[in-house]
């Protein structure tokens, strides 16, 4: 049983630069969770400071019983997967494999045992005798996920790994990855700054802003209930609508708002959010008490199956996205409406920029 915990855990380096800001953190055994957040959020420091590639200036690191704070990276049980694979050049795809395990003065059986084991288990049989050089680069990150396999350790540690693949490949290697990860029932902790990767590979997100934890969750519950302005800019694409409450209201840009929809003593910095994926273009379907949006078309991306049209909030109340199904040309200038049921509605407080419920209550 491989449980990670966090406590507390600060990243200060000199100068007084905080990366990371007293971060909390329990991690189940054989979890898959992922640290998500923007460049420079603190998210790979995290995950070094576990693998003991960073030092901690205070809190405590578990992995299972012992606490790791002093103990080097060799010492905890851990097998980490990069970005750039790690590779030796000079060497081949089998004994990139068997390297760490020699060092460890593990018997020739028993190498050969592991060896073969996460060879079938990645697809790379066949590669064993190559070079990396000769290897594609979703063939190196099999390579270096197996070199990782074969230590069979307590905890997997991933830093970006599908960074340098192309995106087809990348997409291919999420799932091979997620089925990796379920088939051998490690605990695993992922970084990315992708949210398509978090939100398809975790069991529960850790959003991660300013070395601060914004949000802790399943990939559903970070979606559906953003517990902030900023989880709700960043999970998503395209990213929530988020329009100044009040300042719509009084250009006229909402209709449909009612008492009932609007929790209670909000302030008048508050914010509305509303996913482009939970509004419509028209009044197709729209029940009694819909919220309507008017807007002026600027730009339509068509992705395919979908189209996403952007526009002005009528008055300049800001901007606004919606998805239609199918291709679709509207010229800019165009004027729409689109409409939403009530129970889509996000509200925050503009000045913490917490979720605020129906009550009217932060949370």
């Amino acid at each position: 049983m491989t449980a990670i915990t966090l406590r507390n855990v600060s990243k200060t380096y000199p100068g007084g630069v905080e990366a990371i800001k007293g971060v909390s953190l329990d991690i189940g055994d054989g979890e898959f969770l992922v640290l998500v957040g923007p460049s420079g959020c603190g998210k790979s420091t995290l995950l070094r400071m576990i693998a003991g590639l960073e030092t901690i200036t205070a809190g405590e690191i578990s992995i299972g019983e012992r606490v790791v704070n002093n103990l080097e990276p060799a010492e905890r049980d851990i097998a980490m997967v990069f970005q750039n694979y790690a590779l030796y050049p000079h060497m081949s795809v089998r004994q990139n494999l068997e390297y760490g395990l020699k060092n460890r003065r593990m018997a020739r059986d028993e190498i050969a045992r592991r060896v073969e084991k996460a060879a079938g288990i990645l697809g790379i049989a066949e590669l064993l005798a190559r070079k990396p050089r000769q290897l594609s680069g979703g063939q190196r990150q099999r390579v270096a996920m197996g070199r990782a396999i074969v230590r069979e350790p307590a905890a997997f540690l991933f830093d970006e790994p599908l960074s340098n693949l192309d995106a087809k490949l990348r997409v291919q290697m999420r799932a091979e990855i997620r089925h990796l990860q379920r088939s051998l029932g490690t605990t695993s902790v992922y970084v990315t700054h992708d949210q398509l990767e978090a939100m398809t590979l975790a069991d529960r997100i850790v959003v991660l802003n300013g070395g601060v934890v914004e949000q802790v969750g399943t990939p559903m519950e970070v979606y559906e209930r953003p517990a902030s302005l900023f989880v709700a800019s960043f999970i998503g694409s395209p990213a929530m609508n988020l329009v100044p409450l009040q300042q719509a209201r009084e250009r006229a840009a909402i209709a449909g708002l009612v008492n009932g929809s609007v929790p209670s003593g909000l302030s008048t910095d508050a914010v509305l959010g509303v996913r482009p994926e939970d509004m419509t273009v028209g009044e197709n379907g729209a029940g009694a008490d819909a919220v309507r949006f008017a807007f002026t078309v600027t730009a339509v991306e068509a992705v395919g199956a979908e189209s996403y049209v952007h526009g002005n909030l009528q008055g300049g109340a800001g901007d606004i996205a919606v998805r239609m199904p199918g291709y679709h040309r509207l010229e800019p200038g165009t004027v729409l409406s689109a409409v939403t049921a009530p129970e889509k509605l996000h509200f925050f407080a503009g000045a913490s920029g917490q979720r605020v419920d129906r009550a009217g209550a932060a949370q």
